[in-house]
């Protein structure tokens, strides 16, 4: 029988939320058929919220995969818009009356083959043309912004206050993001906050991440590229569904979130190593490396610091790494396929 991975989402009953909203109100989500964006997608929706995504389907991993979520958001009743936010006049092609922005649409990761303008286009100038676009509107309760831990620099054991040093395109140009929507929300144009993730896996992880990479090296027999020093690099690694937690967390809490950043992950860190070992160990096989050059961007620690998401969300992440594991390579086996 058919692994139902979504199953995964419903095993505890969700701290943040216990009575259904008797109300639609409109949500806007950017990079809908991503990885986090269409689990957002799907969480909203079962809470009752009128759900409306925008994706471009870019090229940076296969759309295939993208437009697979995409199939799976339309089933569900979520309409998803496909547009380039780089394009300046938003208000042209997606829907009025919004009433929640998540941002979660971004250039993602340090792979070489990105340029800086790469970077730029889709990090800084499509968050500015969102920002314009979300000035139309009166009654936006929030706008989530969807950021990163790449944000802090190399070591990242740190709350919010810390003075940020990001050492890559990616983490200058996704903090360039977010103080352009925190800037907004300081003029009082309109609410906003900053989210900082930390490491997400689980079903839906792009192709290019950790976890995805092991568990198709593992199942096909291929070589995993093993960056020089990589193998203790330690990470928060932070299950998709309590990210979700936390960024629904944010609703009914705008007057305490309004311009402030938020750290969401798990406050535990592990090894590189720590998660190839969980990964062999649950497909029951030794995973071969390619050796290759240190990376420049790679972060050699990160681990969560969580207490203001604990004060102002109630955030409570639960997943241990070898259950989130465990869930996504039930959802590799049976919901993707990758050439052996």
């Amino acid at each position: 029988m058919k692994y139902n991975y979504e199953s995964f989402f419903k095993i505890k009953k969700p701290f943040f939320f216990t009575k259904r909203i008797n109300f639609k109100v409109k949500v806007l989500i950017t990079g809908v058929a991503g990885f986090i964006g269409s689990h957002l997608a799907e969480r909203l929706k079962k809470m009752d919220f009128e759900v409306v995504g925008v994706d471009n389907f870019n090229s940076y991993y296969s759309p295939m995969l993208k437009r697979k979520n995409a199939s799976l958001l339309d089933t569900q009743g979520i309409q998803i818009i496909e547009c380039d936010l780089r394009t300046s006049n938003l208000v042209m092609s997606l829907p009025v009356d919004i009433d929640y922005i998540f941002h979660c649409a971004a250039q993602p990761g340090i792979a070489s083959t990105c340029s800086f303008k790469d970077y730029m286009e889709n990090n800084i100038i499509a968050t500015e043309h969102l920002i314009d676009f979300a000035r139309q509107f009166t009654s936006l309760k929030m706008f989530v912004n969807i950021g990163t831990s790449s944000i802090y620099g190399r070591n990242v054991s740190c709350d919010e206050t810390q003075a940020v040093l990001p050492i890559s395109n990616y983490g200058v140009t996704k903090l360039a993001a977010e103080q352009l929507v925190l800037a907004s929300s300081r003029s009082q144009q309109f609410k906003a906050c900053s989210l900082r993730l930390y490491s997400v896996y689980g079903s839906r992880e792009r192709p290019d991440k950790l976890f995805t990479k092991l568990i198709d090296c593992g199942l096909h027999n291929k070589k995993f590229p093993l960056f020089k020093g990589s193998l203790n690099h330690k990470r928060s690694f932070t299950h998709v569904s309590d990210i979700v937690n936390g960024i629904v967390s944010v609703i009914g809490k705008e007057d305490l979130c309004t311009n402030q950043i938020i750290n969401l992950g798990i406050d535990k860190e592990y090894t590189t190593q720590e998660g190839i070992e969980i990964v062999e160990d649950l497909l029951k096989t030794k995973i071969s490396f390619q050796d290759l050059p240190s990376r420049a961007g790679d972060q050699q620690r990160t681990i969560a610091i969580i207490d203001k998401a604990r004060s102002i969300l109630k955030y409570n992440p639960r997943t241990k790494l070898r259950e989130g594991v465990y869930e996504q390579i039930e959802w590799f086996k049976n919901d993707i396929k990758f050439s052996k």
